[in-house]
């Protein structure tokens, strides 16, 4: 049966190829995507163009974006949903914001008091509801790693968030998952970290501690390191490792043991494993 949908998606990949040569470059700067299958990489080709057709990218004076960054991005940004029927995860935004350099946000809190207080915070990265995503191009540029850091699937996990409202650090979960799993793993670890850093606020954590912030924060930067330090998250909080690979329906920990145990670039002990750039 005909498809429009099927019928644009081809038309979009025909009109917007990739060459060898730049999906190389790319490929070089973005360590993270090591150890894919060539039809999980042909995949994640395609919808990064088709990712670049639907978002506009908003560089700012003294961000000068080529092909190459282009599609590093887009790379980013679509690692997440690789193994996820193509639905519009991305939907309610179609621009990206690229600034110079960190950025300062206004804030707002009303504490228990009802005390309302308002202050400016140096950010690198935000996701507006039913808005844009404002990345700090710095912040992009390194990512790409097996460092746990990674701007864009940070905030744009948040927009995952968002899907079922404001960000709570509840996405749509599929059918086949459990909201009270969820909810049970996350809930637990999140309330673990904050006792820890209650306990020191200098601790030592698993995880980057701004995940303690909020419930929101906490799934942005697990997802963070579900994908670029899979590891670190595994031994930290296996319960939401375990979440999380049933919500992206990817295993990175798996893909990043295999590199060990077989690339010779990644024969380390699991900690020094994490090869932030190759060159």
């Amino acid at each position: 049966m005909w498809s429009f949908r099927a019928w644009r998606r081809r038309r979009i990949l025909a009109r917007h190829p990739i060459a060898p040569a730049t999906w190389a470059a790319v490929r070089q700067r973005l360590p993270l995507l090591d150890g894919l299958s060539e039809a999980e990489e042909q995949r994640l080709r395609e919808r990064a163009v088709l990712f670049l057709h639907g978002k506009h990218l908003t560089a700012l004076r003294g961000v000068a974006l080529d092909e190459e960054d282009r599609l590093a991005l887009a790379a980013q940004a679509e690692l997440p949903l690789l193994q996820l029927a193509e639905l519009n995860w991305y939907q309610g935004f179609h621009e990206i914001v690229l600034y110079p350099d960190d950025f300062l946000s206004p804030q707002r809190h009303r504490d228990a008091s009802g005390v309302v207080h308002e202050w400016d915070a140096e950010h690198s990265g935000e996701a507006w509801q039913q808005g844009p995503v404002i990345l700090a191009w710095p912040g992009v540029q390194a990512s790409g790693g097996w460092d746990g850091y990674n701007l864009v699937i940070h905030e744009l996990a948040h927009k995952l968030d968002m899907l079922n409202g404001d960000a709570n650090g509840l996405p749509p979960l599929h059918r086949s998952m459990r909201i009270d799993d969820w909810a049970g793993a996350m809930q637990s670890a999140y309330d673990a970290l904050n006792a820890q850093l209650d306990d020191d606020p200098h601790a030592a954590t698993g995880i980057d501690p701004y995940a303690a912030e909020n419930p929101a924060e906490f799934f942005a930067v697990t997802s963070e390191y579900f994908f670029c330090a899979p590891d670190l998250l595994a031994e930290a909080f296996p319960a939401v490792y375990a979440q999380l690979m049933l919500f992206y329906r990817q295993d990175p920990l798996a893909r990043l043991q295999r590199l060990q145990a077989t690339h010779p670039d990644y024969r380390s002990t699991p900690k020094e494993a994490h090869p932030a750039t190759n060159g």
